[in-house]
């Protein structure tokens, strides 16, 4: 049985960021970093989703000031 391995955040961020800009195929980028090609998309996905969450954070956070003033 292989060893299943342990990436960083700093390294998913980094391969999710090589994916979202759209310069290689998520084939490319799994052969280049020898990941399988669902293991790229899926840091892709979690990546985009993440975004989402980062925005709407601000977005509450304004609110909650302009309430308090």
């Amino acid at each position: 049985m292989t060893k299943r391995r342990n990436f960083s955040d700093k390294f998913k961020a980094a391969v999710a960021l090589e994916a979202l800009h759209g310069d290689k195929t998520v084939q490319e980028i799994a052969a280049k970093r020898q990941l399988h090609p669902t293991q790229v998309s899926t840091w892709k996905r979690q990546a985009i989703e993440g975004m989402a969450g980062v925005s709407s954070d601000k977005v509450k956070k304004a609110e909650n000031k302009d309430c308090a003033i």
